[in-house]
């Protein structure tokens, strides 16, 4: 890359509202994103996580609503003036030329004329290769921060997914844009390569300091590499906040369920003074809530440990399926006793699940521990209901 730095710009949506016919994709969208922060939009397929990308590009149209990059509004301006830059999930590479001359391309078009870009034309013009000695110079800087400087002379058939996502990545670099938009990038690629290049981007973002606005359906990709994570469902954001936030302190049951891997528990509850009972067991919570009430119970894998029936405090009852040995840890896949066949994970270290080997808890029949950490409650409505706590009990 040259020296001369390139300033992240935050990129502002303000009631960013988009129809197709009578579907409405996007509803009044309102996010405000930081200056050189990674902002990933993630959720279910067709939820308008890309059509919102693309608005943000300007290559679709709003039908309400404004875009702002560095706090100047974009609407009018073509995606060519807006100074951003976006890698498409099918790379988009021109298969006729090579590395070096796709990486160039967007170069050309800004620094060349057109009759110095035509054929045979362009061999007439003195100033074409004073220029592209200065945007092969550039390419070749970037090609080595990315690692492929010694596939230039290739064409895009000769490379592997994970090189040709380095050549898509290094044409929008070499424009050195001030955001860049990613739909869906990595989607193409192998699972281990996929995790390569999670470890690429983040680190890639790192060393350029400049806003990512970032699109996937992956959560897992969503959580390792950003920022903040918009999460999106029927065009609305549904929470807004760091991985951290998501996780741990889900707005909603929607969020709760699309957040985790493996998915989080989900029991149907009814309110009992101050506890909520489960299966007919009674797990105590400091805030009231009134008696009688229905509530859903999400209960994180890792906060289910295999425990003695006998023991003081609220155990669920358990019946195991089965059990997966993925080396560092164990899943253990059971049905809640009585209750209607309500499906468990359980997620637990190599460790434990040898420590509950020996003790004899991992039978047919199986007691489970909650944790406190890592439950939710949340009401009819699908919202979680704040600042509950489960109490040890004994």
């Amino acid at each position: 890359m040259p020296k001369a730095e390139t300033v992240a710009e935050g990129v502002v949506l303000s009631g960013i509202a988009k129809s197709f016919g009578r579907t409405r994709v996007l509803e009044d969208v309102d996010l405000a994103i930081e200056p050189g922060e990674f902002l990933t939009l993630v959720g279910p397929s067709g939820c308008g996580k890309s059509t919102l990308l693309r608005i943000i590009a300007g290559l679709e149209g709003a039908d309400r609503g404004s875009v702002a990059i560095g706090g100047r509004t974009v609407d009018p301006l073509p995606p060519d003036q807006r100074d951003v830059a976006m890698v498409f999930q099918s790379y988009a590479l021109y298969p006729h030329m090579t590395v070096a001359g796709n990486m160039a391309t967007p170069l050309e078009m800004r620094r060349l004329t057109l009759l110095e870009r035509l054929p045979l034309i362009r061999l007439l013009s003195p100033r074409r290769p004073r220029v592209m000695r200065g945007i092969m110079a550039e390419v070749r800087s970037v090609a080595e921060q990315l690692r492929i400087a010694h596939l230039l002379d290739r064409k895009p058939a000769q490379l592997s997914g994970g090189q040709r996502q380095r050549v898509a990545l290094g044409r929008a670099m070499v424009r050195r844009p001030r955001v860049f938009l990613m739909d869906e990038p990595l989607s193409n690629l192998d699972a281990a390569l996929r995790v390569h290049m999670r470890s690429e981007l983040a680190e890639l973002h790192a060393r350029l300091r400049i806003t990512f606005i970032y699109v996937t359906h992956d959560q897992v990709e969503a959580m390792t590499m950003s920022s903040r994570v918009a999460l999106m469902d029927r065009g609305r954001i549904l929470q807004l906040g760091t991985p951290a936030d998501l996780y741990d302190r889900p707005a909603t049951l929607a969020v709760a369920r699309f957040i985790g891997s493996p998915p989080i528990n989900v029991i149907e509850g009814e309110a009992d003074g101050a506890c909520v009972r489960i299966d007919g067991v009674r797990l105590p919570i400091a805030q009231g809530v009134p008696a009688g009430t229905r509530v859903t119970v999400g209960i994180r894998p890792e906060a289910l440990h295999p425990t003695s029936p006998r023991r003081d405090g609220p155990v669920l009852r358990a019946r195991l399926k089965r059990a997966e040995n993925l080396g560092a840890e164990w899943m253990l896949h059971a049905t809640l006793a009585g209750a209607g066949d309500t499906p468990l994970v359980v997620r637990i270290t190599a460790a434990e699940h040898d420590s509950a080997v020996q003790a004899g808890l991992l039978g047919k029949e199986i007691a489970l521990a909650v944790a406190p950490s890592g439950t939710h409650l949340f009401g009819a409505d699908g919202a979680r209901i704040a600042l509950h706590q489960l109490e040890r009990v004994g």
